[in-house]
């Protein structure tokens, strides 16, 4: 069998699972529960991306973190969506776990990093200097823990401190444990908390998948989109100071020629 030759362009194969492309934005779980009311990727931001002008955004990191009480879930969550798995025996994180999941949205490839911090007060110093710099933060509770829902607010407050205008999530776990009227009643209390600290609302069950790829989807499009505006504004801001700065530089430059010609 002969070797395959390189040719004259360039093949990159992406490293990019078939089943974590993002090409349309992903609505919010419930319409009355989200600050965000965008429901399309920004028409600067498609754009970009279709005329391959994204600057540097494909080469960086979008980090996440999962905060809030013990055994809430908030591993189970992660290790359903990363593995697709489900453990049925509690496992307290120790400490800070992270994984690392690849992206391609709008054929832009991005990285997703999260970052899931443990819930136990002995390690809050820890877990806390992983904040910073998180672009997404999600806040997570037990449907079924009246209680880890009151503490949401406090784990909000902590987790954006050292944040700078990140995306919140307010995520709820274990749905499949309540029956539909339970949940109802529960659903409406979590809205006023997700309202109160600007998040946005989610409901989940790492046990049967439900909603977790659909919310990782959301969050990565809510964030790559304020990204990716945040790069095109800072290069529009350049270019036109470089042209400012080429502009004066020509208008100093015919002045001093003129000068130079009366002289002579």
């Amino acid at each position: 069998m002969p070797r395959n030759k390189m040719s004259s362009s360039r093949i990159v194969l992406s490293p990019v699972a078939s089943d974590r492309v993002i090409t349309k934005f992903s609505p919010a779980y419930h319409p009355d529960g989200t600050p965000y009311s965008k429901v399309n990727f920004h028409p600067k931001v498609k754009a970009a991306c279709s005329e391959n002008r994204t600057g540097r955004v494909g080469l960086k990191i979008t980090k996440a973190v999962l905060v809030g009480d013990v055994s809430v879930g908030k591993t189970s969550l992660v290790n359903r969506f990363c593995h697709d798995v489900f453990d049925r025996e509690y496992k307290a994180t120790i400490g800070v776990d992270f994984e690392v999941e690849k992206f391609s949205v709008l054929s832009v490839p991005i990285t997703l990093q999260i970052w899931d911090t443990a819930g136990q007060e002995r390690f809050k110093c820890i877990a806390a200097s992983y904040y910073r710099g998180a672009q997404i933060v999600i806040v997570t509770f037990d449907l079924t823990d009246e209680e880890s829902l009151h503490h949401t607010t406090k784990w909000m407050e902590e987790a954006t401190s050292s944040a700078d205008n990140p995306v919140k999530f307010l995520v709820g776990t274990k749905k499949d444990l309540l029956a539909p009227a339970a949940y109802t009643d529960v659903e409406q209390r979590a809205l006023k908390y997700s309202k109160k600290m600007g998040a946005e609302y989610w409901a989940t069950s790492s046990k049967t998948g439900e909603n977790v790829q659909d919310f990782f989807f959301r969050a990565m499009c809510l964030s790559f989109d304020d990204t990716l505006l945040k790069e095109l504004e800072v290069s529009s801001v350049s270019s036109r100071q470089i042209g400012t700065i080429q502009v004066q530089k020509s208008s100093t430059d015919l002045f001093e020629k003129k000068k130079t010609n009366c002289c002579a």
